[in-house]
């Protein structure tokens, strides 16, 4: 009993080796943080690259107007509302849909003053829109 008394246990934890550095092999996540700044490098070269080929290299183009020697002096845009009603149609289910229709004619009139040229188109369009489901 005497030899348990006089046998104290240490106060301080024992010291730990520390680890050993893994062998100089490059692992899979140090090639991982090269390759992906270097990709961002050479997608945003590639970029910067494609931007200046199909720009045109900076050459500045001439507007349509400009190189056609028209001038606008005037524009005016118009719609005009020829015809409007309602249609009730049914659904391939047998549910019936109540559709809006509106016929509509949009006139666009270019005017060149100095040399006398006016410009007017008409597109005729129709809308359809579905207003709501009939429940009968």
């Amino acid at each position: 009993m005497a030899r348990l008394k006089a046998a104290k246990p240490d106060t301080e934890p024992a010291l730990r080796t520390p680890l050993q550095a893994a062998a100089a092999r490059p692992g899979w996540l140090d090639v991982l943080r090269w390759l992906a700044p270097a990709m961002a490098v050479v997608v945003l070269g590639l970029l910067v690259w494609r931007v200046n080929f199909y720009s045109g290299g900076g050459v500045a183009k001439k507007p349509l107007s400009a190189s056609n020697g028209l001038i606008a002096d005037d524009v005016q845009v118009d719609q005009e509302l020829v015809s409007s009603f309602d249609v009730v149609a049914k659904l391939p289910s047998g549910e019936p849909v109540r559709f809006r229709c509106q016929k509509w004619n949009d006139q666009l009139v270019v005017t060149d003053k100095n040399r006398g040229v006016e410009i007017a188109q008409n597109n005729p369009r129709v809308e359809v829109v579905p207003l709501r489901f009939e429940t009968y």
